[in-house]
């Protein structure tokens, strides 16, 4: 039985071996990160998300309240009934809940999001060998498990965009079998994944019309996709709050839109890039060494096929252009989750491409191949995203800045206990590292900000301060935490909030308590010495 078992993986030309060291890979990263409060603010979003819709409040969450335009740009505080749908229209995430069910803990959306990824190259593989003999699919489902553009996010915190080769994979592989019942549902539910992964549907439709092998098809399919980031983006979400309108759309593609900069619509947007094509070509020509090591980036896992392949250019061309008008220093990073959005059209295009040049399939290509597997797996190393490989790698060289595997674990061991005494029902506001531990409840928020509205419309102060200035002082942050550490020290020496404990550099407060004289002494001593370094 055992052998029955183990001879697939065995096998030269079957990917589960590949995929199998590809999930305990992410998995273990992502639980290292997760383990030693490495874990930043989106981890602790989408479990708060999750845990609020398992108790029936669904897609609400006051850590993402925190970060709305009523927060941000009007004064407000954030509420514990926030709707996130407003941010980000995301329903497909509701497909996940009975999982979560099982364990409501941020480690099961690290299972989740190490299991979604590594299906979607199985998928790949089985859509692959649709067109091509097993060797090649191999190597093709090789490329997803070492592109960079797949291990990036995939170390990152978890995100929707984890859904979409799963998703999109299984869609285009329901086609190609004319298998109806399941392509179109797995096209509703790639639309539903985010508000706008409809720009990657468009660009497959796009190329089913346009190369005839599936006009009707390719018709519905933008039709559809264009209609519904229409009705999302106009209706659905401006129904919640006005967040795409005045932070997202004018924040990302203010110079688009002209004009209309500081409240727009994906209407505005579309006429923009209709109207103005001189600006638009202004945009395109700002970065052209930035795009060409993007897409450099996103071929090389590939061997560099995908330039050779029209129907890739075709798809791809929707959601790059997407991130090139993007004014974001992160739209064209290959490690983050954005990056995730081009692979479908991608390695789709190759695939197709493949179908067409099997004589290219030779020893020489296939070492070369190889190379360029194993120097994307290195270059996503040793950019490091999201601190996953900290414990090897050094943060920065100038200043030196690295924390061995040791510290981090020896910090663990002192946090774990301070988080214990923070009650499952109690409101707390944390520093972003310790967010996503905390965020299985109904009210919480990222320190500096301390003050939520309840479901009862009353504002009030939280319960429970915790802030890691340990993370603070290794990682040198004077310019984003100097602040909030004096408003650390202003909420004790009022007497608002009074420290119950303080180990290895992490404050725990409670609203109303007495500091002890002692625990007042180490405190102050902690203070000084982190003042001496943003003020010497």
């Amino acid at each position: 039985m055992l052998k029955k078992w183990v001879a697939p993986l065995r096998h030269p030309d079957q990917p589960y071996l590949i995929a199998v060291i590809f999930f305990v890979a992410i998995f273990s990263l992502l639980l290292l990160r997760y383990g030693t409060f490495f874990a930043t603010y989106d981890q602790g979003i989408f479990n708060q998300l999750y845990w609020n819709s398992l108790h029936g409040r669904f897609f609400e969450s006051s850590l993402s309240s925190g970060l709305s335009v009523a927060v941000r740009l009007d004064g407000d505080v954030p509420s514990v009934f926030y709707h996130r749908l407003g941010q980000h229209f995301t329903p497909a995430l509701l497909l996940w809940l009975p999982f979560y069910a099982l364990a409501p803990t941020p480690v099961t959306l690290i299972l989740l999001q190490s299991l979604l990824l590594t299906a979607g190259g199985i998928v790949l593989y089985c859509l692959a060998r649709n067109w091509l003999n097993p060797s090649l699919s191999w190597w093709i489902t090789a490329g997803y498990y070492g592109a960079g553009a797949v291990i990036g996010p995939a170390l990152g915190n978890f995100h929707d965009a984890v859904q979409l080769p799963l998703f999109l994979f299984g869609a285009i592989l329901s086609l190609e079998r004319r298998c109806w019942w399941l392509f179109w549902p797995l096209v509703g539910l790639t639309l539903m994944i985010r508000e706008d992964t409809g720009i990657v549907l468009f660009g497959l439709g796009v190329y089913w019309l346009f190369s005839r092998r599936f006009p009707w098809v390719g018709l519905t399919v933008c039709v559809l996709s264009f209609l519904y980031i229409v009705l999302v983006t106009n209706v659905w979400m401006p129904a919640f709050s006005e967040d795409l309108s005045r932070r997202f759309l004018p924040g990302y593609f203010g110079e688009v839109t002209g004009d209309n900069a500081e409240t727009a619509s994906t209407l505005d947007i579309l006429k923009g890039i209709l109207t103005n094509p001189l600006q638009i070509l202004l945009i395109l020509g700002r970065r052209p060494l930035r795009i060409v090591l993007y897409l450099l980036g996103h071929w090389l896992p590939l061997a560099f096929l995908p330039a050779l392949s029209g129907p890739a250019w075709v798809m791809v061309a929707f959601p790059l252009g997407q991130r090139v008008l993007q004014n974001s220093h992160i739209a064209l990073l290959l490690n983050v989750r954005y990056a995730i959005n081009l692979v479908p059209a991608i390695f789709y295009g190759t695939i197709l491409w493949w179908s067409s040049h099997e004589e290219w399939w030779q020893r020489r290509l296939r070492r070369f191949w190889g190379y360029c597997i194993g120097v994307s797996i290195v270059l996503i190393i040793l950019a490091n995203p999201n601190h996953s490989f900290s414990w090897i790698l050094p943060d920065s060289l100038q200043p030196w800045v690295w924390i061995p595997l040791q510290q981090r674990w020896q910090h663990r061991a002192e946090v774990r206990p301070l988080i214990a005494q923070i009650p499952g029902s109690a409101t707390v506001a944390a520093t972003n590292q310790l967010v996503p531990p905390l965020s299985g409840r109904r009210g919480i928020v990222r320190f500096p900000q301390y003050r939520l509205r309840l479901d009862n419309q009353q504002v009030q102060s939280v319960d429970y301060i915790i802030t890691d200035l340990w993370y603070w002082r290794r990682f040198s942050l004077p310019w984003q935490n100097a602040w909030d550490i004096g408003e650390l020290h202003q909420r004790i020496s009022s007497g608002e909030y009074g420290v119950i404990a303080l180990r290895d550099e992490v404050v725990l407060l409670q609203k109303g308590a007495v500091t002890t004289p002692e625990l007042r002494e180490q405190w102050q001593r902690l203070y000084a010495e982190l003042r001496s370094l943003w003020q010497p």
